[in-house]
């Protein structure tokens, strides 16, 4: 079974890096849309994020087999992919990538929850199965790189080509049962408000609060990293991006030793300091002499995403009562992959907007300056404030074991 998730990631993930770490390229380069169009268009995922939780609650916890909502969603998906990929306006190509990401982005809080329920030690066994979702992102992404059709509408193609894969391997995954279906289904139900509850601890509170600032700087590398490293001169730019990838496999593999020795704070600070590491790389970084800080702040990005993103998954796996995970997981992707990457990508494209010289290039130490100094002030605010309070109650009865010893 865990190879079957394996391989589920795989896919979900490679779905999603086929088409989006190139689309600010295909749409600056080929399109010539503004800075703000651009952000806008990266922002659908982080409408879709929005809205995905009034459903994930609903669907995976209370009425429907998971296995059939992802293989709708999938397939859904691969066609507007594909009638985005014909598009040449603004609108034309906006309307159809917003209903895409109203399809996708709820497949990530399902297939984390389906993968967590079928698993017995979700901090142990989870990376292990979700690093598969890093090795479809890296394969995709040499492919496109290998292609050379960065600024091509290619990548949403295969994107699609992918999605009616996926649709095909969900269906006949082991169905798990809806955790909730012997209760009595309300309207309350179809909204994560019940996992609001969970926000009364403190912890949650500031991890929540937390999630949603760093996701802001958070697309200014989703958005443009890749026109970034077009416009420095960058061969092969969407293959060099991998290397990213790269480092989360291994870094997703040393979760588990992670969190013996750090815990749930530490991993969650480190993971947040590292994006203020590579923002000031990308900052004073270039082709040549100083690609070297280049390629260390692309390749920082397994200790950015693993440290926050997978063990923040495994701390609401850890904290949120079984019957609401899938919920609780549902809201935090509201809050990261929603709210914080929509008013990322407005921010991040008002910023490339402004630093936008005559000519059409950018000012681009000057825009990831500005990504590093608010990652930087969201790690301050998370080390003064969070405090794991299972990994204190821990502490307190080791100590007290060792004075009555």
């Amino acid at each position: 079974m865990k190879w079957r998730l394996r391989v589920m990631m795989l896919f979900e993930f490679g779905i999603w890096g086929a088409w989006y770490v190139t689309v600010g390229t295909w749409l600056g380069k080929t399109l010539h849309f503004t800075g703000t169009e651009i952000g806008a268009v990266a922002g659908t995922t982080a409408i879709g994020a929005i809205i995905s939780p009034l459903f994930v609650g609903l669907l995976a916890d209370r009425l429907f087999d998971t296995r059939r909502v992802l293989t709708l969603l999938h397939l859904l998906g691969a066609v507007l992919l594909a009638v985005a990929s014909q598009q040449t306006s603004f609108v034309g190509v906006y309307a159809p990538l917003l209903a895409y990401s109203l399809c996708y982005m709820p497949t990530l809080a399902l297939t984390a929850s389906l993968a967590m329920r079928h698993i017995k030690d979700p901090q142990e066994e989870f990376g292990a199965i979700r690093v598969f979702g890093s090795i479809g992102w890296i394969v995709v992404g040499l492919i496109v790189g290998a292609w050379g059709v960065e600024a091509t509408a290619s990548p949403l193609l295969l994107a699609a080509g992918l999605s009616v894969v996926m649709a095909g391997y969900c269906f006949p995954l082991p169905p798990p049962p809806p955790l909730a279906r012997n209760t009595r289904f309300e309207l309350r139900h179809a909204l994560p408000l019940e996992s609001l509850h969970l926000l009364r601890e403190r912890s949650m509170a500031v991890f929540a609060l937390a999630s949603f600032l760093i996701c802001i700087p958070l697309q200014f590398y989703y958005a443009f990293t890749n026109l970034f490293l077009n416009e420095a001169g960058v061969v092969n730019a969407a293959g060099k991006m991998t290397g990213g990838q790269m480092s989360e496999l291994f870094f997703m593999l040393l979760i588990p030793w992670f969190f013996r020795r750090l815990g749930v704070k530490w991993m969650l600070a480190v993971g947040m300091l590292a994006w203020v590491v590579r923002y000031g790389l990308f900052a004073f970084g270039a082709p040549g002499e100083l690609m070297w800080m280049l390629w260390l702040g692309i390749v920082l990005h397994g200790v950015c995403f693993d440290f926050f993103f997978v063990v923040g998954q495994i701390y609401i796996d850890r904290e949120a009562p079984p019957a609401l995970r899938a919920a609780t997981q549902g809201l935090i992707t509201f809050l990261t992959y929603g709210l914080g990457m929509f008013v990322g990508s407005w921010l991040s494209g008002a910023v490339v907007e402004h630093y936008t010289r005559a000519d059409g290039t950018h000012d681009w130490h000057g825009i990831w300056v500005i990504a590093g100094a608010f990652a930087a002030a969201v790690f301050v605010l998370f080390v003064l404030l969070f405090k794991d309070r299972k990994a204190a109650a821990a502490a307190t009865i080791h100590s007290a074991g060792t004075i009555h010893s």
